[in-house]
């Protein structure tokens, strides 16, 4: 045996801070078993962390910033405009049902990232988790899914940047402001994970408020309080409400409104330059997953009470048409005249979000896959400020060119990469819950206890098992209304499943050229990157 280095820190658990402890780090002189130079030893609420310190990103990101990220990253263009659609399709009580519906979905989908990022706090999250936990083709399948469908949003983002500035210049080239846009979010992100967190906190700051203050004067409005027009549940009893086309209504509407819940998961990726993981990453996901949802079933209830579910506007869902924006229609009820400017500066603030996010997660993701040696070495390099920056420049500039691709002929190209990535949300979904009921599974098989997770998921195995349900209803009925038309569309249908054999292509080749096996549950690696130090893990010695 011999005495590695000595390495000294405090403990800081955010209210008192000890003495400073040293410990000397003992390993075999073997060239197998001794401790690398870049060990990593951390403390956290008393428990010990030791893993290889692949990671040289910055712990930076407060429970403050984590929650704001994950709200930030779910309430956008797809609450603020695409909600509508949902009213229009199945009446206030169908719509109400299926937001109920997909937040039982994303809620146990959340637990279960939440056990795994909490346990495990690294910058790869779900896609490293399912080459863990799964198999190592699985997970890279669905990072590179992944990858590609926020690019894609990142480009769709820079397209609505510009857009939005056309409302108040309209003779203004978009391209610019689009341009413009980007460069916002890349300095947002190329100095320091704080700024990126700092930026996100305010920006989903502005959505949080924008919400509380809808639902406080639909309230007020329905009341007739504001507006003078007393409504009550008006709106519930006329002609097909409150459940417009039954139960095919709610079906049709649960299945588009996954796509509001969207990058709920994306907080996950920032346990990895969490400042204390195993308190703020709980928190910050059991904190964001109830105020999603009363935020989301909120509005969509006092929507439903205040516009008609037949009211020709709520069809439009582009960004174009900001002034029949559900949440515009309300403000404009009751009074509040400027309410189409105001909207508007808040959805341009909405897109900047969403692609600053997409551009975070983007960059994360490529710099976990390098980390793997699963992309070129090159996106390992970080910054003395804790940034991935080639991995940053190569998501700015590919997300650049699909941007410049949707000014091509007549978008073709554009729409069928935006089909491509259309259920990736889903998938990545359906990921989390398979990766948590697999490390559970390990988690016994290989003889720990329960009692030791830093954060227990509720209703194991029930809860991912009903996600797992649900979600894979969701995918397989994303085509649904390709099989109710006459003739049959098999555009539709295409568009609506060609995601699936993309993510299967890539798993199958990965799996073919690497010859990966699904990981047998004896075989799991339980102890890597673990925030739980176990005394009977014979790599090292205290």
């Amino acid at each position: 045996m011999s005495r590695g280095r000595s390495t000294s820190f405090d403990i800081d658990d955010g209210k008192t801070k000890s003495n400073v402890f040293q410990i000397d780090v003992i390993s075999q002189s073997s060239g197998d078993n001794q401790a690398p130079d870049n060990t990593e030893i951390g403390v956290d609420d008393n428990r010990i962390l030791i893993s290889p310190n692949r990671s040289h990103l910055h712990r930076n990101l407060k429970e403050r910033h984590m929650i704001m990220i994950a709200l930030g990253g779910t309430i956008g263009t797809g609450l603020f405009l695409a909600s509508g659609q949902a009213l229009a399709s199945s009446g206030p009580a169908g719509s109400l049902i299926s937001y109920v519906v997909v937040s039982i979905m994303v809620y146990f989908v959340m637990t279960s990232l939440a056990e795994l990022s909490t346990q495990y706090p690294i910058s790869g999250s779900f896609n490293t988790f399912g080459s863990r936990f799964v198999d190592e083709a699985f997970g890279f399948a669905l990072a590179y899914n992944y990858y590609f469908t926020w690019i894609t949003v990142i480009a769709g983002e820079l397209v609505a940047a510009g857009i939005i500035v056309q409302y108040w210049l309209p003779n203004s080239p978009s391209v610019v402001w689009s341009l413009l846009g980007m460069i916002i979010m890349f300095l947002l992100n190329a100095f320091t994970v704080k700024s990126y967190g700092e930026a996100e906190y305010w920006f989903a700051m502005i959505k949080v408020v924008t919400v509380i203050i809808f639902i406080i004067i639909g309230i007020l409005v329905d009341a007739g309080v504001l507006g003078h027009d007393k409504i009550g549940v008006r709106n519930w009893k006329i002609d097909g409400a409150p459940f417009y086309k039954g139960f095919a209504g709610i079906v049709t509407t649960t299945l588009v409104s996954g796509f509001a819940f969207g990058g709920t998961e994306a907080v996950g990726i920032t346990a990895g330059e969490s400042a204390n993981p195993r308190r703020d990453v709980p928190r910050a996901m059991n904190g964001t997953i109830w105020r999603i949802i009363l935020f989301f079933i909120g509005s969509i209830f006092i929507m439903g009470l205040i516009i008609p579910y037949n009211d020709p506007n709520l069809i439009h869902n582009d960004v174009k048409d900001i002034a029949v924006s559900p949440f515009t229609l309300v403000f404009v009820k009751s009074g509040l005249k400027p309410a189409v400017h105001v909207m508007n500066a808040i959805i341009l603030t909405t897109i900047l979000s969403a692609g600053n996010s997409g551009l975070y997660v983007c960059t994360r993701i490529l710099y976990a896959l390098a980390s793997e040696g699963k992309a070129p070495k090159q996106f390992t390099y970080v910054t003395r400020h804790g940034i991935p920056i080639w991995s940053l420049l190569c998501t700015v500039l590919i997300s650049t060119i699909l941007f410049g691709i949707s000014f091509i002929g007549n978008k073709v190209i554009y729409r069928w990469l935006v089909n491509i990535t259309g259920v990736m949300g889903f998938i990545a979904w359906f990921g989390i819950s398979l990766a948590h009921w697999r490390f559970r599974r390990a988690y016994i098989l290989q003889g720990y206890s329960l009692n030791d997770l830093v954060y227990k998921a509720l209703l194991f195995p029930a809860g991912p098992i009903m996600a797992t349900i649900l979600i894979c209803i969701s995918i397989l009925g994303q085509g649904y209304s390709a099989f109710t038309t006459h003739p049959f569309n098999f555009s539709n249908f295409l568009a609506a499943y060609i995601t699936l054999p993309v993510f299967l292509i890539v798993f199958l080749v990965y799996k073919f050229v690497k010859k990966t096996r699904f990981i047998p549950l004896r075989e799991i690696d339980l102890v890597t990157d673990n925030i739980m130090f176990h005394q009977n893990e014979p790599t090292s010695t205290i």
